[in-house]
């Protein structure tokens, strides 16, 4: 069986015996079934992969956050800012994920942060097309895309 399966089951069968469903309730049981499946891994026969995914999603939650903080920052300061240093920009990103749920997850996370927004995907799923606010170096923007979010994007969802 799948070791996400068997986690949120172990969820359940947490806030059962608890008899209280609240997320509170849920996230410890998640917590408590994660070890007892990593604790018991040899035993059940779960592969490694379960958990080396849950930990590099939790890398890219905290890369995510992180960009989160910096790029707010980096908006907050150019608004204040009596003369916006700001060049607004349409750039191109040539995109190597290929799955549907991994573009989806990249587009999200780029519109999500602050100073840039996915604008559209190309038919053939190759290009990724997005406006950026500070995009006076188009090349630096795409290495920074294409080492961080879809360097991990692809770390959580390879085989």
């Amino acid at each position: 069986m799948n070791g996400l399966v068997l986690n949120l089951l172990l969820a359940f069968a947490w806030a059962a015996m608890t008899a209280d469903f609240s997320f509170a309730s849920l996230a410890t049981g998640a917590v408590l079934g994660f070890v007892a499946l990593w604790i018991s891994s040899p035993l059940t026969g779960i592969d490694d992969l379960y958990f080396k995914r849950f930990r590099r999603s939790i890398y890219l939650a905290l890369f995510f956050l992180w960009e989160l903080l910096l790029s707010s920052i980096k908006v907050a300061w150019d608004v204040i800012r009596p003369v916006p240093q700001n060049k607004p920009a349409l750039i191109e990103i040539p995109l190597t994920v290929k799955g549907d749920f991994e573009i989806l997850l990249l587009t999200n996370l780029i519109s999500l942060t602050p100073g840039t927004l996915s604008v559209d995907v190309s038919e053939d799923r190759k290009t990724l097309l997005v406006h950026a606010m500070f995009g006076d170096d188009a090349e630096e923007l795409i290495d920074d895309i294409k080492n961080g979010f879809e360097r991990l994007i692809m770390g959580v969802f390879e085989q």
